[in-house]
C-alpha cells in the first residue's frame, strides 16, 4: 500500500508537488506529446457513438437530446477539474481507483475499482446489441440474435489467436467514423435546408415550455455512455512527457471536441425529426435517419462504416477486459488459478476471454437503454469518487488553505459529487439493482480477502513505489 507524503511535505501550490513513480518491473518511456493524448483519447471513445442512443434518448426527453448532451458535458467537465488536480498529485498511471485507494482509503478505492470494472466487463454487450441494431436495420429479415452471436463470436475468435489492432488500424477506423458522421450532418442539413419534414432552424431542441428537468437528467444519465473513455488518458501519465500539464489540457480539449461534436450531431437530427416516435423505429432512430436522408445507399454505406467500427471495438474491448481479469488474477486480486493462466502458445488469456464472451451473450436478453445504465453505474461511482479524492486531498495533505484552494479543491468538486450522484440516482431501477448486486459481491469478497480489513485490501494495478522529483 502507498500514501501521500505527510502533511508538512505538502505545499498547496500544484507546481510544487510532483510525485515520480517507478515500477518494481521496470519504467515506463515518457514519448507522449498533448497531441498524441487527444488523439488516443478520442479514438477511445470512437466518434460514432453519438448515433447509438438517439432515438432513445430523444423519446426520453421529449426531443431534447442537445439539452441532454449539454448537461452531462458539464458533470464530465466538473469532473475533469477533479481529475487535472489529481493528475499533479498522482502523476502515475492513475484511474478513479488510484486515487479513491491513496487520497481516501485503499479498501473503498479496492470497491470503486471493482465498481468500474463493471464497464470493461459490459462494453463488449453493448458492442453485440448495437451490431443487432444497426445490421437489423438493413436486413430486417434476418433475427437479431444471429448478428450478436456472430460479433462475439469474430471477436472472440480473434481474440483467441493472440490477434492485435495495429495504432495505423486504429487510425484508418477513426477516420473513417469521422467521414460517415460529417457526410451524414451534411446530408441532414441539406435535408432540413430543402424544409424535408417541415423542419427549420430553431433552439427547441435546447429549451422549449415543455422541458421537464428528470427527463432530462435520464436522458443525460444514459448519454454519458458516449464521454467514457475521457480519461483514458490519465492512465497515460506515465508515458507523458509532461503529464502534470499535458494530461490535464488533454482532458479538457477532448471533452471541448467530443462534447460539441455530439450536440452539433444531435442538434440537427433532432431539428429535422423533433418527434422520433414517426420513425419505425425508435432504438434503431440513427440507421432509419440515415436512409431518410441519403437514401438506401447511404444507409448501407453508413451501417458499414457503424460496423467497422462496431468490430474494431468490439475487439479491444474484449480484449482490455480480459486482460483486467487477468492483470487482477495474476496479482492475487482475484483467484489466480482461474483468471492467471495464459495460453503458453499464444500468450492469450483464454478463460478470461471465454468468460467476457459469455457475459456479451446476454446482449440476447438486455435492451439498449438498459446496458447503457448498468455500465454508467460504475461509470458515476468512479466519477463521483475522483471528485471526492480532490476534497480529501485538501484536508488531509494541504496546509496552506487560501480562499482560491478552498475554491478549486472543495466547492468546484463538490458540485462534481452532487452532479454525479443526482444522474446516478437517474439511472433506471433495474440497473441500480443490478449494479448494487456487484457491489455488494465486491464487498463480501473484500471482507473475505482481508479477513474483515485486518488485512491490506487487494492491489488492482500491480506494486508501485512513490517518490520525489525535481
Amino acid at each position: 500500500m502507498t500514501s501521500l507524503p505527510s502533511r508538512t511535505g505538502v505545499a498547496a501550490g500544484d507546481d510544487q508537488i510532483a510525485h515520480a513513480v517507478t515500477h518494481e518491473r521496470g519504467a515506463l518511456k515518457r514519448t507522449l506529446k498533448l497531441r498524441h493524448l487527444v488523439f488516443i483519447g478520442l479514438a477511445y471513445m470512437a466518434p460514432l457513438a453519438v448515433f447509438d442512443m438517439f432515438g432513445i434518448v430523444a423519446d426520453e426527453t421529449g426531443g431534447h437530446v442537445p439539452l441532454a448532451y449539454l448537461m452531462v458535458m458539464v458533470a464530465v467537465l466538473f469532473t475533469a477539474f477533479s481529475y487535472s488536480r489529481m493528475v499533479r498529485f498522482f502523476p502515475i498511471a492513475g484511474s478513479a481507483y488510484t486515487y479513491a485507494k491513496e487520497a481516501i482509503n485503499a479498501h473503498l478505492g479496492f470497491l470503486v475499482g471493482w465498481a468500474a470494472t463493471l464497464d470493461y466487463l459490459l462494453l463488449p454487450m453493448i458492442n453485440a446489441i448495437l451490431s443487432g441494431i444497426y445490421m437489423g436495420a438493413v436486413f430486417p429479415e434476418v433475427p437479431f440474435w444471429v448478428w450478436v452471436l456472430l460479433t462475439v463470436g469474430i471477436c472472440t475468435a480473434l481474440n483467441l489467436v493472440g490477434v492485435k489492432l495495429a495504432a495505423s488500424m486504429n487510425v484508418l477506423l477513426v477516420s473513417i467514423q469521422l467521414v460517415v458522421a460529417v457526410v451524414f450532418v451534411v446530408l441532414t442539413i441539406v435535408n432540413i435546408v430543402n424544409g424535408a419534414n417541415g423542419a427549420e432552424f430553431t433552439a427547441r431542441p435546447f429549451i422549449s415550455s415543455d422541458i421537464q428537468v428528470a427527463a432530462i437528467a435520464a436522458g443525460a444519465a444514459i448519454l454519458a455512455l458516449s464521454f467514457l473513455g475521457f480519461d483514458a488518458v490519465s492512465t497515460l501519465a506515465e508515458e507523458a512527457e509532461k503529464p502534470e500539464r499535458d494530461i490535464p489540457r488533454a482532458i479538457f480539449i477532448i471533452i471541448g471536441v467530443a462534447g460539441a461534436f455530439f450536440i452539433t450531431v444531435t442538434y440537427v437530427m433532432q431539428v429535422l425529426f423533433p418527434d422520433v416516435t414517426q420513425l419505425g423505429d425508435i432504438v434503431g432512430a440513427s440507421p432509419e435517419i440515415a436512409k431518410y436522408i441519403g437514401g438506401a445507399a447511404f444507409q448501407a454505406i453508413f451501417v458499414g462504416g457503424y460496423m467497422m467500427a462496431v468490430l474494431g471495438c468490439g475487439i479491444t474491448q474484449q480484449m482490455s477486459a480480459a486482460r483486467l481479469l487477468y492483470a487482477m488474477g495474476r496479482d492475487g486480486a482475484l483467484p489466480k488459478r482461474l483468471f492467471g493462466g495464459v495460453n503458453e502458445r499464444t500468450g492469450v488469456p483464454v478463460v478470461n476471454v471465454l468468460i467476457v464472451a459469455a457475459i456479451a451473450l446476454t446482449a440476447l436478453f438486455v435492451d439498449l437503454d438498459q446496458a447503457a445504465s448498468m455500465i454508467n453505474f460504475g461509470a458515476f461511482i468512479a466519477f463521483t469518487f475522483v471528485n471526492l479524492s480532490v476534497i480529501f486531498v485538501f484536508f488531509r495533505f494541504l496546509k496552506r488553505r487560501s480562499a482560491g484552494a478552498w475554491l478549486g479543491f472543495v466547492l468546484v468538486p463538490a458540485v462534481g459529487v452532487v452532479i454525479n450522484i443526482w444522474l446516478w440516482l437517474s439511472l433506471d431501477t433495474v440497473s441500480m439493482i443490478i449494479g448494487g448486486i456487484w457491489l455488494a459481491a465486491g464487498l463480501v469478497y473484500l471482507v473475505v480477502k482481508t479477513r474483515g480489513f485486518r488485512a491490506a485490501a487487494p492491489d488492482l494495478t500491480g506494486p508501485i513505489n512513490i517518490g520525489m522529483y525535481e
